[in-house]
């Protein structure tokens, strides 16, 4: 029912995992026009400079260099039953408990989405129309919830779970 879902994740990691290929010499740059003395009325080498500023905090986001370190994500696909709903969301402590990041597709009252996540425990709980928590009816119950609301724990191993 949710194969589609499970292609567009993949397609999706695939696409982020694609080595970014930049200059080598595009550090050295940078750092030699920092280090230049200031010229004024030459504002485009300011405006070069905050490109490539962007460029290497891009690079530092993305960080590629941790690319075959170990750590992988694995796709999980999350269900709910609640055929009289009107919209589920999906919360944990993988989206910081936003609702608006892990909205869930229905077909016929059966809700889905699929959230890529690392190694680690994680709590989470269904948001049924935006009033309602309810935890996982699937998965373990989470004991040590401080705001006293339903919610589920998963936990994803490393290597060779």
């Amino acid at each position: 029912m949710f194969e589609h879902d499970d292609d567009i994740v993949e397609r999706m990691i695939r696409q982020l995992r694609r080595p970014v290929s930049l200059d080598p010499g595009l550090a050295a740059r940078v750092m030699g026009e920092i280090a230049a003395p200031a010229h004024p009325g030459k504002k485009r080498r300011w405006a070069w400079l905050a490109a490539a500023a962007a460029v290497l905090g891009a690079v530092v986001i993305a960080h590629p260099w941790t690319r075959g370190s170990g750590t992988s994500t694995a796709a999980f696909q999350f269900v709910l039953v609640a055929p009289r709903a009107t919209h589920v969301e999906l919360v944990g402590d993988f989206n910081d408990w936003d609702p608006a990041r892990s909205p869930m597709r229905t077909a016929q009252g059966v809700w889905a989405t699929v959230v890529p996540l690392a190694p680690g425990r994680y709590r989470y709980a269904f948001l049924v129309n935006g009033v309602e928590w309810r935890a996982d009816p699937g998965a373990p119950a989470a004991k040590d919830d401080e705001f006293d609301t339903p919610s589920s724990v998963v936990t994803v191993g490393g290597r060779g779970s």
